[in-house]
Order: structure tokens, then sequence, then C-alpha cells
């Protein structure tokens, strides 16, 4: 394993975060991959990364560790990995979902037993990298979402393919044992959708209940309504939608262009805004555009991650080659440069060093490795003034006056910022030659000197 600083051309507050280099020796797909806070140790306390790939392995990291803390082994190719309450008994389990439409449950816990010296769980015992629960869906999965979409406070699986299909899916559940896992996925709805699907989104509508959006070619969006309790209470009352005469279906699917002058129908949209061909739009409700931004790269990945600890998540997007954008919602942004291509990307709290969740950022590349920059912070988005910043700094005055520079002669004041900040040797030599008597005996300890007013 590798530590590193990164890319220099990283804005300054990134400058103090650090990568993780884990060694690995398989391929990743872009959305097998995901921060999750496992229920091992209570719920969503310390996160670990989870990441699927094509050979049907599962992999949980954790800490800086570069050998995966534990390896479960599923059915095809992993397009989709994540975790959550999906059995709605208040234990969260790790979702593994294949190509060939394979659903996987693991049970983290239970992976306690054996543990080596080095904290690693054997890999010996077959029957312990067994998922829990296993059930063949449709095949062609793409995307996978774990959350509450029709309001009634259970969450629901809700899984894009590759064909425009969009199903909803719920646990149906045999056993009243909370630690026993026993039951079935029962399919809710089907919605078919003009184009293709590249991301799952549940936000508040206007009255407060949750929304499902999915994202549609040509920065376009389409709102899915959840009508299965509708539907089930027409076919209890004998009603026939389709029959001639009946009321009209309920349309189930609102389709939501957002304006600007790209409607290309052959470019990929991801929602938390909307990327197509370097285009990013962050909208707020179903038409206010918020802002939109050009960029110079083709993005593939998008996520949200407050990065400057003010409470507002900003938007963190992702190119092929690396270049990675974070951008707040005035619309300031920051980039930097990963090390490699990526084939995919993630954002989200990590509990890499120190024993907390930090913001983290995850890169696997094309070269089988697996970047986490962790504690990326920046203090702040927007631009600002260097004196203003100094000048409430209540230690700034009395240092100046030490120095004998006047407060109000901002020429000054920038020369001494300018020699500090990028001559500090020959500042500090002159500074101390300064401080001597004429007799040559040194009073420096009388004398302070400004290394770094920052």
């Amino acid at each position: 394993m590798e530590v590193q600083g990164l890319h220099p051309a990283a804005p300054r507050g990134l400058l103090q975060a650090v990568s993780v280099i884990l060694g690995c020796s398989w391929s990743v797909l872009p959305s097998p991959l995901d921060l999750l806070g496992t229920p091992r140790r209570g719920p969503w306390m310390l996160n670990e990364l989870v990441v699927g790939d094509t050979n049907g392995k599962l992999y949980v990291y954790k800490n800086d560790d570069s050998k995966p803390w534990a390896v479960r082994s599923c059915q095809g190719m992993l397009t989709c990995v994540g975790v959550g309450d999906i059995c709605n008994k208040g234990k969260n389990l790790v979702v593994a979902v294949s190509a060939e439409g394979w659903f996987h449950l693991f049970d983290l816990t239970s992976t306690s037993k054996h543990p080596d010296a080095s904290g690693h769980h054997e890999l010996a015992a077959a029957e312990e990298q067994k998922p829990v629960f296993k059930q063949h869906i449709p095949a062609n999965t793409k995307v996978m979402l774990i959350n509450d979409i029709d309001g009634d406070g259970k969450c629901e699986l809700v899984v894009g393919y590759t064909d425009r299909v969009v199903r909803a899916f719920r646990w149906e559940d045999w056993s009243e044992n909370s630690d026993h896992v026993s039951g079935q996925l029962l399919l809710l709805k089907k919605w078919l959708l003009e184009g293709q699907v590249d991301s799952l989104s549940v936000n508040p509508g206007p009255d407060g209940s949750p929304e499902m959006m999915v994202s549609q070619p040509g920065c376009g969006y389409a709102i899915l309504l959840c009508t299965w309790d509708s539907e089930q209470q027409a076919t209890t009352e004998g009603r026939d939608n389709s029959a001639p005469g009946s009321e009209a279906p309920i349309r189930d699917v609102i389709l939501h262009q957002t304006s600007g002058r790209i409607h290309n129908k052959n470019v990929s949209t991801h929602l938390i805004g909307s990327i197509a061909r370097g285009t990013l739009k962050l909208m707020e409700g179903a038409d206010k555009l918020l802002w939109s931004v050009q960029v110079d790269h083709q993005l593939f990945a998008l996520e949200k991650l407050d990065v400057t600890g003010n409470g507002h998540e900003e938007v963190i997007a992702c190119a092929w080659d690396g270049q990675t954008y974070i951008i707040d919602h005035n619309r300031t942004v920051a980039r930097f440069q990963a090390d490699e291509n990526v084939s995919a990307f993630c954002a989200g709290l990590y509990a890499c060093k120190g024993g907390s969740n930090s913001p983290c950022l995850v890169y696997v590349s094309f070269n089988q490795k697996i970047y986490i920059y962790w504690d990326v912070q920046l203090e702040r988005m927007e631009s600002t003034n260097l004196l203003k910043i100094l000048d409430c700094n209540p230690e700034f005055g009395s240092l100046l006056q030490q120095l004998g520079v006047e407060r109000s002669d901002v020429s000054a004041v920038k020369n001494l910022i300018h020699k500090t900040l990028y001559f500090p040797e020959k500042w500090q030599q002159s500074s101390t030659t300064q401080c001597q008597d004429p007799a040559g005996i040194d009073s420096s300890a009388h004398c302070t000197v400004v290394q770094d007013p920052l």
C-alpha cells in the first residue's frame, strides 16, 4: 500500500488531504462502489467501503488497510451495491445485484467469528461467504436505490435496467424473528421510460412527500408515481381501467425537460443536477433552474457531499480522466486532477483514519487501484480577500504594531504579506538583523517575526 498527496493542481484546501492507494486484481463497473454504514457497530457509525467486481466478488474495506476486511461471493457480474433496512426490521443489510439478475443479501454482523491477528476474516469456510438470501429478478440491472419512495415509512428496492425499465420491489417477510432473513422480493410496479436510465433519486415533493426521480437523456428527468395502492384498490373493487368506457389509466410517468439549449437525446443525464456532455444543471423543483455550469470534460459520475462543514452539500462531479469538480449552490467551482483515468467514483463519509468518518473521494482506476482521498475539506468555496480575513484576527493588529507597520498602510501590509508568503527565509534573516543592538548583542527574544500571517 502506498500513501501520497493530492495532485499539485488541487485547490489549496484539498492539499491537506492525502490518498490511500489500495491494490486490487479485478475490474469494477461504474455503479458497484459505495461508502456504506454497515450494521456491525451500530447503525451508521463508522463507514466502510464496499466494492463489487465483474467476477462476482464483494469486497469490504475499512480504515486505511489495503487488504479487504471481508470478501463475499455472488453469482454473476455485479452492477449494483448498496446498504439499507430492505427487510424493514430495523437492521441494515448489504445488497448486491448482478447484471444477470441475481439479488443477494449479506449480513455483516455475522462476520465476527474467527478474525485473524490483523483483524481480517478467514475466507476458507465457503458457507460463511454465501449470502443470507438470494433471489432471481429480471436481468440487465444497471442502477439501484434503497429508500422509502411511497411515504409509508418502509424501504423499497428500486432497480433501473438497461432496457429503459424501472422496477420497484418490496420485501415480504415470512418470519417475525428480526435476526432471521426469511421471505422474498415482490414486484410492486414496472415503469417504461422513453430513454435510458442513468441514475435514481428520491427528493421531497411540493407537499413534503417523497418523489421518485429518474434521469432521462438530454438533460431531462422523469417523476415516477407510486400508484400500486390505487391499482390494488381498483383490482379489489373489480374495476378494469383498460376496459372501454372506464376511467383513463393513472399517468405514472411525468417527464420534465430542463430549460436550456442542450436537448441531445444521445447524451446521458444524471440526477443531483444533470450531466450532459460536460453540462451540469442544478434544479429546484420541477422547472426552476438554479444554475447551469459548462465544463470541458466528459462527466460520468455525480455525487453530493459537504466538504466545507457548513451544513450545505456541494455537488461533486467526476470525469473519466479523473478531473473532479466541486460546485456549491452559488455556482462557485473548485477542481483538481486525480492521478489516473478512472472507471468508478463515489463520494461520502468514510472512517479512513482517526476512528471517525470524514469526507472522502474514492476513485477506481483502470489500472486496478483504488484511490481514497480522505479528510477532504475546504475552508470555504467562495473567493475572498486575504486582508479582510486577516483583519478579523485580533492577533494580526498586534503583530503589525510590533513590526512597525501601520495597519492603515495597505501597500505596506501587502508588501509584508508578499515577503512572508514568497520569501520567508530572506524576510526572517532581515528581521533578525534589525533586532540586534549596535553592540552586536542579539535581542531577537524581544522581537516578533511574522512568518505566516495565515
